[in-house]
């Protein structure tokens, strides 16, 4: 069978999908239509995020199996249109899970010990204790949106900070011993600290809203490793401008997708409300690199070429 290679990966993946039989084809610089003109050849599609695979693709894809995908979600993928085509989908949440769960502890440390701040000020001979005093984890309670493999990581990280976990799931019963499931009513009423880490669903879109925020009975800080589409920016700034967010860890931003530098490169391109965001100093941002690191790219590698030997297996 032949897999076709969209992104480039770990090299482990190449290898070990070729001592399985597979014949690797790799293509990461082709555009999506060029591509497509040859899609019906391949039995599998390796794919991380370089371009959507949307219904006119797959139905161009004659005899594709399954796709791979090295992340979490599926999202840029239409799903329903593969899986009533009979084709297997894998990702790959359990490859970056620990990343994810790092990233966002490092934010919330870095925002609530203003660690970003104090460096700046240290480095240009301002030596300022009373006005950097920070806030501690311990005491406080941190509620997670999304329980699934990215909200488990993280709170395992809180381990050992002596703070309450609570977690919302539209799932049932996924709570373990690192955090209580509760009502998002409870969570919205007792949370200190929050941190998102849900899917893009058509649900969490846009969910992280003015009226939403306005349900949280105190301030607190705000965490998103998830999706930039989750929350309404606009209702984000408009929180911290009257202190009900008290800072925000953003590694994911609405707008990432829509050709991101040229926000900086075009007169009257970038948004009021992300103008705020890379100017305040209760903000810190990252370009979604939490599940990003040396040790993750070769787990998220493993974790598919794990599934699909699973899948060869039982369909040999």
């Amino acid at each position: 069978m032949k897999i076709i290679h969209i992104d480039k990966n770990h090299p482990l993946l190449i290898q070990q999908l070729a001592s399985l039989g597979f014949e690797n084809i790799e293509n990461y610089s082709s555009p999506k239509e060029e591509i497509l003109k040859s899609i019906h050849q391949y039995d599998g599609i390796i794919i991380r995020s370089r371009f959507k695979l949307d219904k006119d693709f797959l139905k161009a894809a004659k005899k594709l199996k399954f796709i791979g995908r090295l992340g979490a979600g599926l999202e840029s993928i239409d799903t329903d249109y593969a899986q009533a085509q009979g084709i297997t989908l894998f990702s790959a949440p359990e490859g970056n899970r620990n990343a994810v769960g790092e990233h966002a502890l490092g934010m919330l440390l870095n925002l609530m010990n203003k660690l970003r701040i104090a460096d700046n000020e240290v480095r240009n001979g301002i030596w300022l204790r009373e006005e950097n005093r920070g806030y501690e984890i311990e005491g406080k309670t941190v509620g997670i949106i999304g329980y699934g493999n990215m909200g488990k990581a993280f709170a395992k990280k809180l381990r050992g900070f002596d703070c309450q976990v609570l977690c919302y799931d539209i799932k049932k019963q996924v709570g373990n011993q690192d955090a209580t499931q509760v009502s998002l009513e409870e969570l919205q009423q007792k949370t200190d600290i929050l941190s998102l880490h849900t899917p893009l669903t058509p649900e969490t879109t846009n969910m992280i809203d003015a009226a939403f925020i306005a349900r949280f009975k105190k301030p607190f800080w705000f965490i998103n490793t998830a999706r930039g589409k989750s929350v309404i920016t606009s209702d984000l700034v408009a929180a911290l401008h009257t202190g009900k967010i008290l800072g925000a860890g953003l590694d994911v931003l609405e707008y990432e997708k829509s050709s991101f530098e040229n926000l900086f490169q075009e007169d009257g391109k970038m948004p009021e409300a992300f103008q705020y965001l890379i100017k305040s100093n209760k903000v810190l941002l990252s370009p979604h690199i939490a599940g990003w690191t040396i040790e993750s790219k070769e787990k998220l590698a493993q974790t598919i070429v794990n599934k699909i030997k699973k899948w060869l297996t039982k369909n040999r």
